[in-house]
């Protein structure tokens, strides 16, 4: 279940649309970052070590990209989070459109995120590159630390409860 983070999140199909999307969007996540490395770090595609290893790696912790995930579900839901619902004419459902337009945002955020080489570095050691849970949980928390920076949000954890706030 994804936490409620602003006093505001009250947009619960967007909710629900994130939580339906989670794990098709964490491959996806995890696509751009290959993509980002090979940008920033393999632009003419040599096959070494690294590379491949990055490219053949499908299985890996899926925890901490799924809390970078949600953090960045929350980020979305805090910038267009209106629970005003439109009129749609096309015969879609609200459900679908908060789908189609979370899907959208995500792969922007993605590759927004993938030309910073602090992001790619510590989502690759999460995730494609993981080799111990301690090196994971340090990137983990670079990784959210540089997110909130980027997005200029912080969460903060107040009484048990995550909030975001304005940086």
């Amino acid at each position: 279940m994804i936490q409620k983070l602003f006093p505001l999140d009250k947009n619960y199909i967007l909710r629900q649309a994130q939580s339906v999307l989670e794990e098709e969007l964490i491959d996806r996540m995890v696509f751009e970052l290959k993509l980002s490395y090979t940008s920033l770090y393999n632009p003419l595609q040599l096959m070494d070590e690294t590379y491949v290893q990055i490219l053949d790696t499908f299985e890996f912790p899926r925890d901490r990209v799924r809390l970078i995930y949600r953090q960045l579900c929350g980020i979305y839901r805090y910038k267009h989070g209106d629970n005003q619902l439109e009129m749609l004419f096309d015969g879609r459902t609200h459900l679908e459109k908060f789908q189609e337009d979370w899907s959208a945002a995500l792969v922007v955020y993605a590759r927004e995120l993938g030309i910073y080489e602090q992001y790619v570095k510590t989502m690759l050691r999460m995730t494609l590159l993981f080799d111990t849970e301690s090196r994971a949980e340090w990137a983990e928390n670079h990784c959210k630390a540089f997110i909130n920076q980027h997005f200029e949000l912080k969460v903060v954890k107040r009484q048990g409860e995550l909030r975001l706030k304005v940086g």
